[in-house]
């Protein structure tokens, strides 16, 4: 605690030299935190990250948003045993605060508790056992965050700088590999520890070679020996049962010869995964050798469990149950780039008389099987008064499974992209624009029944999918429906209604409830010509949440990709979690399910989730935000070349939200990419930030939205915009898109910066010129070039023309004369000219 003046100054003095030195610490008691992997709940700004509290430097320090809950945790790299944890605080300290230990990162256990805690240098004396300790505040001394400026852990372990065992775990282990050139190289020369004899492929791409380690441990260093037939491209791989692989490492550029990687995670086998020979020749290594760090055997992550600090779950008998939403709305009503997540639970029952206002990184679901077990009397609330009025930027945010009998006859859900309103049954009319009636962009709903008229009123777009409404008021410039009854009839000739009678092909999103006091996931199953909501029958599947991992706060990539590796599907609770490796999923009907817009941070220019071409992946209900180190992809489905058929049992996405820029300086050449065919596209949002921090035309640049290359693929419900290039560029046969709306990039610095080959700017919606079968409905592009309103871009979408590639009801419009269309698309459609903001339309193409 802070030294207080009293006339100790001989205390303060022993308490000074008493304070451990990492160099001159004994063998018993090393310090096993400088240097290691540290992550926060939040950091100040980009000047205050975790890892500076751990970096030896009294002169660098970590801070934290200022809010009370915050944690610092690190990554000891192995379980450890912890004597004494040193915490050096600048002014901002912690008055209570609780030091915490993990095995896995997600389950803590208190190690000790402060409170009335006074700044300074606080030296605790601790027992217990972890890989991860943290700092967990609790209330805060000052107005502002947390703040350290080391923290440090002190015991005795394998770990450390000397933690990698310098034995290769892999010698004269059982290999196996993808191929061999011959009988005299065979895959168990590449782990015999003799560099006389060697492992070698055939010659094509890609190839593999794997050892068994004969349980799972943890892994810390790859030393690869090439041949001359080495591999310019490949990937470290690991796996916990030699099917499911997760990618510890993916190396570029190689150069071949003798290299060493050091590496995070765990596996009972180890595979080196190449993807491009150097040479005509195949793959061939004289030896792999493995590391283990000391700590042994890897203990299974266990499925199931609590569902973590950020997720309130509530009764109809809650005490206080108003001031619980009142307090998470006066939060996060304007954080739009803050980093609170919270997911409120409703049991079923009755609720009398609240009011849930919905602000950002808050989602309200009902825990029922269907939405009329949760009933509402009251409101589910979305306004615009912290913006004015002006409803364009509520953005992140979402309404699930529950029944809403508003009080006035009308809710209000006045929201923008990335705020889904889903099975959810209004017993009464809905009012989609906010309190005034002022500027509106959203927005989707789906599987949802609204027994009153729905009055969107200001709102500029909308898409509505597989529901029914009782009415509909009214629509600005592009209102479309697929499967929905009591839609009104298309007009687009003369208004802005686009309605098929279903939706080819949907499936719901998965959703958590309670059968009893039990938690599980509900699946939907796929449904074909789709038309009005799925329940009450409910076709498909439960799974009990032990066949979750529950992830949480302080989770590593390692952890996560070690349960999928056995086989669990993710439950990711609310939280921002930075990865260092990317996500790997690879087993077929894997369930990647978010609460509260749990989002992920790629860091140093990883990928943040790859999904293998299989069938049945569900991803749902989280946010992809780009790290400051460029990304190649953010979000990949299928490996280049994928071409398996999925058409009876599609990977879906539905609400899964990209971010690059805007809570910071972000970066990425493809926000998403799919490869495999037959994945339905259910409601996304793919944004390149036109605000907030860490926003310029290099600064978060990111030159495409969603790029195609799989065939049959649907996207319903597809909103991209501001990207430096195409916005959506679509390269695989038989796509089809049921609604689309985009914003061109308000930054393009002049006409010249977007012109590519003798045509000025990049279509927001781009089909390749080489596709022979493509169709789409109700398309909107927007112009608003700030930075050079003299811009006249050529055209919206640009698509080959062939009678099988066919458009229906599609627009542009020049935002206030900023920048203006010369044609719809290609070289039709007729300018779009002034400031009145006036669209121009084509009912077909061609």
């Amino acid at each position: 605690m802070r030294l207080r003046s009293m006339g100790v100054v001989l205390a303060a003095m022993a308490a000074l030299l008493a304070l451990p030195v990492p160099h001159s610490a004994g063998a018993a008691e090393l310090p096993l935190s400088q240097g290691r992997t540290a992550t926060s709940s939040s950091d100040e700004n980009a000047g205050t990250p975790a890892a500076a509290a751990v970096d030896g430097n009294t002169g660098t320090r970590w801070s934290s948003a200022a809010t009370d809950t915050q944690w610092l945790q690190v990554d000891l790299g192995a379980t450890a045993s912890v004597s004494k944890v040193v915490l050096t605080w600048e002014t901002a300290y912690g008055k209570d605060y609780k030091i915490q230990a993990s095995t896995d990162g997600s389950t803590w256990t208190d190690l000790t508790s402060v409170t009335g805690g006074d700044g300074g240098t606080d030296t605790l004396d601790v027992s217990g056992q972890g890989r991860y300790i943290r700092m967990y505040g609790i209330h805060r001394a000052t107005q502002w965050g947390y703040s350290l400026w080391e923290f440090q852990v002190f015991g005795s372990s394998g770990t450390g700088t000397s933690s990698c065992d310098p034995a290769n775990a892999a010698k004269g282990r059982p290999a196996s590999a993808s191929s061999t050139e011959n009988a005299g190289t065979p895959a168990s020369a590449a782990f015999d520890g003799d560099t006389g004899t060697r492992w070698s492929s055939q010659a094509a791409d890609p190839q593999w070679v794997q050892v068994d380690l004969g349980s799972v441990v943890n892994l810390c260093k790859v030393d690869l020996t090439w041949e001359a037939a080495y591999a310019k491209e490949f990937q470290l791989q690991a796996s916990s049962d030699g099917q499911s692989w997760s990618t510890l490492k993916s190396v570029t550029g190689a150069s071949g010869g003798t290299a060493s990687y050091d590496v995070t995670g765990s596996g009972r086998y180890l595979r080196v995964n190449g993807t491009v020979r150097a040479t005509g020749y195949g793959y061939s290594l004289w030896e792999v050798a493995v590391h283990t760090t000391t700590g042994g055997s890897v203990p299974p992550v266990q499925g199931g469990g609590d569902l973590g600090p950020n997720v309130i779950v509530v009764d109809p008998g809650t005490p206080n149950l108003q001031q619980k939403f009142d307090s998470v709305f006066a939060q996060q009503e304007s954080s739009q780039f803050g980093t609170g997540r919270y997911q409120f639970l409703l049991k079923p029952g009755t609720y009398n008389g609240i009011n849930a206002q919905i602000g950002f990184y808050t989602s309200i679901l009902g825990l029922g099987l269907n939405p009329d077990d949760t009933q509402i009397n009251g409101d589910i609330t979305v306004d615009a008064g912290w913006f004015n009025g002006n409803a364009t930027q509520n953005f992140w945010r979402s309404a699930e499974n529950l029944a809403i009998t508003p009080s006035n006859g009308t809710d209000r859900w006045a929201v923008a992209q990335a705020a889904p309103f889903r099975r959810i049954h209004v017993k009464g009319g809905l009012n989609l624009a906010p309190n005034g009636y002022g500027w509106a962009s959203g927005g989707y709903i789906a599987d949802s029944r609204i027994d009153g008229t729905v009055g969107p009123y200001s709102q500029q777009q909308w898409y509505t999918r597989d529901s029914s409404v009782g009415g509909w008021t009214n629509g600005v410039w592009n209102m479309t429906f697929t499967g929905v009854q009591g839609a009104p009839a298309t007009n687009f000739d003369s208004g802005p209604y686009t309605s098929l009678d279903t939706t080819p092909v949907s499936r719901e999103k998965p959703f958590l409830y309670l059968d009893g006091s039990t938690y599980k996931v509900f699946v939907p199953a796929k449904r074909t010509n789709a038309r009005g909501v799925s329940w009450p029958a409910n076709a498909g599947t439960s799974l009990p949440l032990d066949q979750f991992y529950v992830v949480k706060p302080g989770a590593t990539a390692a952890t996560i990709n070690q349960a999928l590796s056995q086989g669990l599907n993710l439950l990711f609770t609310p939280g921002i979690y930075h990865l260092d490796q990317t996500i790997d999923v690879t087993r077929a009907d894997t369930v990647v399910l978010g609460l509260g817009l749990a989002t992920l941070v790629p860091d140093n220019g990883i990928d943040a989730m790859h999904v293998a071409d299989v069938d049945g992946v569900r991803l749902a209900g989280f946010l992809i935000d780009a790290g400051p180190v460029n990304s190649d992809t953010l979000l990949q489905i299928g490996q280049p070349g994928a071409g398996a058929d999925h058409s009876a049992n599609p990977t879906t996405v539905q609400d899964v939200f990209v971010r690059i820029g805007g809570a910071g300086a972000g970066l990425a050449a493809n926000s998403v990419v799919v490869n495999s065919d037959d994945v339905v596209i259910d409601h996304t949002w793919l944004w390149r930030a036109d605000h907030g921090t860490g926003v310029g035309w290099d600064t978060n640049r990111a030159d495409y939205g969603l790029r195609v290359n799989g065939d049959d693929v649907l996207a319903t419900g597809l909103f991209v915009e501001h990207f430096n290039k195409y916005d959506v560029l679509w390269s695989g046969e038989r796509g089809r898109t049921i609604f689309f709306q985009n914003e061109k990039a308000y930054d393009a610095p002049n006409a010249a910066a977007i012109t590519h080959d003798g045509i000025v700017g990049y279509a927001a919606y781009k089909v390749a010129d080489t596709v022979t079968q493509h169709e789409a409905w109700g398309l909107g592009s927007y112009c608003n070039y700030t930075a050079d309103p003299t811009i006249v871009q050529a055209h919206g979408f640009q698509v080959p023309v062939t009678a099988g590639v066919k458009l229906h009801d599609v627009l542009v419009i020049s935002l206030g004369g900023k920048g203006q269309y010369a044609h719809v698309v290609n070289n039709t459609g007729a300018p779009t000219s002034g400031t009145d903001t006036v669209p121009s339309k084509l009912t077909s193409f061609p």
